[in-house]
C-alpha cells in the first residue's frame, strides 16, 4: 500500500511542476548576445559572448539556444556547443541548465576566415521541466552586427602605379601656389608679398625681386574597383575569389593613401548589403576616421553588381565631379573598348589615371607553367 501512495505522490508532484513551470517558467529569463568588438580583419579572432539568465524563483532544467550562423565564422570546440550544418550556414546550439537566480556567461572563440557583414537578427531558444513534460520554444529578435575588413594586401605584391598621387609632385593646373615649393625668382609686381623678397637676387640685379612659387596638386585619389570578371559577364560574377582579391589591393591602395595624408575615395559597380542596385560611392577624404569609413564599407560590399563599369566611368567623366582634380586608379579584371573610351576622356580632361589588372592565382600558376614548358 505505501509504494501506491508514493507512486501517487510523485505523480502529483509532477504534473504540478509541469503546471508550474508552464505559467512561470519563462517570465525571469533573459538572453543577449554580443560581440567582444564590432568589427575585426580577415583571418583574426573575435569573441561571442552569450548572456542569460534566470531572474525567477523557477529553476529551468535544461534551456537549448539555436541559431544560424554563417559557415565563415569558424568556433572553437567547447563543451556545451553544438554546431552542425550545410555549405552556407551552420546550426549553432547551446545548452544550459539555471538554477533560481542565476546568471551564466559564456565565451565562444571565433575565427573569421571571410570578409562581410555578419548579422544575427534571431535565435530559437527551447526550454522544459524536469521530467519533459512541457517544453516551449521563443523566438528571439537580436540586433547583432559583426563587421570582418578585407585583408590589406602587401604592398611589395602589387605594382604600384607611378602616377603622381604617390606623392607630392609640381604641377601648373592649380591656381594656388605651395609656399614651400621654390622655382627661381622673378620681378616684383604689385600685390606681392613683403615677406617673398628675395634680397641677394636684388643685390645682384638691382631690381626687386622675389621668389618665383610653384604649384603643387592637392591630389585626391579615387579607387575604382570593378567587380565584373570579364566583359560578356551579366548579372552572376562566376570568380568571387578574384573579387575578394580586388578588395584586398583597393584596402591596400586606400592605407598608402591616407597614410600619406591625402585624400582618398573609393566606387564600386557592386552594391552594399542595405543597398542593392545602387553603386558605391564614397567622396575623397584624409584622416584616420576616412580610413575607417572605407574599410566599413568593403566589408558591406556584396559580390553583385549593380550597374555596368563603364557607366560607373562614365559619371566621373561628366561636368562637376571633381572638375580635372581626380586621379582615379582602376581596379579590374579587364579594360574593354568600352572602358578605354572613358578613360581616354578623363585624361583629356586633365585627371590621372591608372589600371590594376587582376589575376587570379590560378591564372598566374598556368601561365608560369606555359612560360616554362615554352623555355
Amino acid at each position: 500500500m505505501a509504494i501506491h501512495w508514493f507512486l501517487l505522490v510523485a505523480i502529483i508532484v509532477i504534473i504540478i511542476q509541469a503546471l508550474l513551470f508552464r505559467y512561470f517558467g519563462r517570465q525571469g529569463l533573459k538572453y543577449d548576445r554580443y560581440f567582444s568588438k564590432r568589427a575585426c580583419f580577415q583571418g583574426e579572432e573575435t569573441e561571442m559572448v552569450e548572456r542569460i539568465a534566470n531572474r525567477s524563483l523557477m529553476p529551468v532544467p535544461w534551456l537549448r539556444l539555436e541559431a544560424l550562423m554563417h559557415f565563415s565564422l569558424k568556433f572553437h570546440s567547447q563543451a556545451g556547443l553544438d554546431i552542425s550544418g550545410g555549405s552556407m550556414f551552420q546550426n549553432h546550439k547551446s545548452f544550459f541548465s539555471l538554477m533560481p537566480f542565476t546568471q551564466i556567461t559564456r565565451k565562444h572563440r571565433i575565427m573569421c576566415s571571410k570578409r562581410g557583414c555578419y548579422r544575427l537578427n534571431s535565435a530559437s531558444l527551447t526550454f522544459g521541466d524536469l521530467m519533459g513534460l512541457y517544453r516551449q520554444s521563443l523566438r528571439l529578435t537580436l540586433d547583432v552586427e559583426l563587421l570582418v575588413y578585407p585583408r590589406i594586401a602587401e604592398l611589395s605584391e602589387l605594382a604600384l602605379p607611378s602616377h603622381s598621387w604617390q606623392g607630392d609632385m609640381t604641377v601648373r593646373r592649380w591656381i594656388v601656389d605651395d609656399p614651400f615649393m621654390i622655382s627661381g625668382v622673378r620681378e616684383y609686381r604689385y600685390g606681392d608679398p613683403l615677406n617673398g623678397i628675395n634680397w641677394k637676387a636684388t643685390a645682384r640685379s638691382g631690381v626687386l625681386q622675389v621668389h618665383q612659387r610653384d604649384y603643387t596638386a592637392d591630389h585626391r585619389l579615387m579607387i575604382v574597383l570593378n567587380v565584373e570578371d570579364h566583359e560578356k559577364m551579366w548579372n552572376q560574377v562566376n570568380d568571387p575569389e578574384l573579387f575578394e582579391h580586388g578588395i584586398s589591393c583597393a584596402a591596400a591602395y586606400a592605407q598608402a593613401a591616407v597614410g600619406q595624408g591625402m585624400e582618398a575615395g573609393f566606387a564600386s559597380n557592386a552594391h552594399l548589403i542595405d543597398e542593392p542596385k545602387q553603386r558605391v560611392l564614397v567622396e575623397p577624404r584624409s584622416g584616420p576616421d576616412q580610413m575607417t569609413y572605407l574599410l566599413e564599407t568593403m566589408a558591406r560590399l556584396v559580390v553583385a553588381r549593380s550597374m555596368p563599369f563603364d557607366e560607373l566611368l562614365e559619371q566621373f567623366a561628366e561636368p562637376g565631379h571633381g572638375g580635372s582634380r581626380l586621379d582615379l586608379l582602376i581596379i579590374s579584371a579587364y579594360v574593354s573598348d568600352k572602358m578605354q573610351a572613358v578613360i581616354d576622356r578623363l585624361i583629356d580632361n586633365g585627371n590621372g589615371v591608372d589600371v590594376y589588372l587582376l589575376r587570379n592565382e590560378q591564372h598566374t600558376a598556368d601561365s608560369v607553367e606555359q612560360a616554362g614548358a615554352g623555355a
